[in-house]
């Protein structure tokens, strides 16, 4: 085996890492590899030699990727996207796959990239390298070209953001399922009373219709519950799904998927639902499993 195989092999063994890290900064598996593919192209025109943590070395490389990349789209938006769903990892309800197992482990559900979307790039990365994968704050700080305690608060920030925005769902995977499935039926017949009892009072619907469709944000199980049954002919064509690893849908027109939602389910009841209906970005989902 020569040295550029050699350090191959060692890349790989950090690859999955690398891909989960760059997936929360980015909340997109395409730009999440290629942040990765970066990684290995800078990688491999350093001397390996003069590295002692591989794995160190690699997910600040990444990080720096990722916040890059981060503030290019930022100065792109005109306009800041309310709301925006980054883009999910659907499978079917009964067959994980082990590439996305890596990708999710340590739950990043789909509610939890929403709000990542609303934090700043240093914020993000502050709050994904930390506290989402432990890296201390002297490694984080000189990446955002912060101090140590100006890259604290930044965490600190955005901790406070994420955890009054995006509970953590709650209970059994199977019980969870139980109640988006209730919530679909109630939606399927009208049943106002149904669905308003499977709605936490402070519940929250996020769709994210892209540039082609109105984007839609509604709160409180009433006016969740009258959005509901307005769409109950799209949710009579549902399919059954896991989004981010958590209970979810796939709303399906004439054979071709037309949006993809995932459930936050706390004390059995749906605390958020956050819908990605972008046809553009639908397309580029890979969801042939679930036909």
């Amino acid at each position: 085996m020569d040295e550029t195989d050699f350090l191959a092999t060692r890349f790989e063994q950090h690859r999955g890492h690398l891909r989960a890290v760059a997936y929360r900064m980015l909340g997109s598996l395409a730009e999440a590899d290629d942040a990765v593919q970066e990684a290995w192209l800078r990688l491999s025109r350093t001397d390996s030699s003069e590295i002692e943590n591989l794995g160190g070395w690699l997910t600040t490389v990444v990080g720096r990727v990722c916040l890059n990349m981060l503030r290019s789209r930022q100065q792109r938006r005109e306009e800041p996207l309310d709301p925006y769903v980054p883009d999910p990892v659907v499978e079917r309800p009964d067959d994980v796959d082990p590439e996305h197992e890596a990708v999710l482990a340590d739950s990043v559900g789909l509610a939890l990239l929403v709000v990542l979307e609303t934090l700043s790039p240093a914020e993000r990365l502050a709050f994904v390298l930390h506290d989402l994968f432990a890296m201390p704050f002297d490694e984080i700080a000189p990446i955002i070209g912060r101090t140590e305690v100006a890259t604290r608060k930044l965490a600190s920030r955005a901790r406070r953001r994420v955890q009054g925005t995006a509970p953590e769902p709650e209970g059994d995977l199977a019980r969870r399922r139980e109640i988006v499935d209730a919530f679909l039926a109630a939606a399927r017949g009208g049943d106002l009373d149904a669905l308003v009892a499977v709605l936490d009072p402070d519940v929250v619907v996020r769709t994210d219709g892209g540039r082609l469709r109105p984007s839609v944000v509604l709160r409180g199980p009433q006016e969740v519950a009258r959005g509901a049954t307005a769409f109950a002919r799209i949710a009579e064509h549902t399919v059954p799904a896991l989004v981010n690893g958590e209970p979810g849908a796939v709303a399906m027109a004439d054979g071709k998927p037309i949006s993809v939602a995932a459930f936050t389910v706390v004390g059995d009841r749906i605390v958020a639902l956050d819908v990605l209906a972008d046809p553009e970005r639908i397309a580029r989902l890979d969801l042939s499993a679930l036909r």
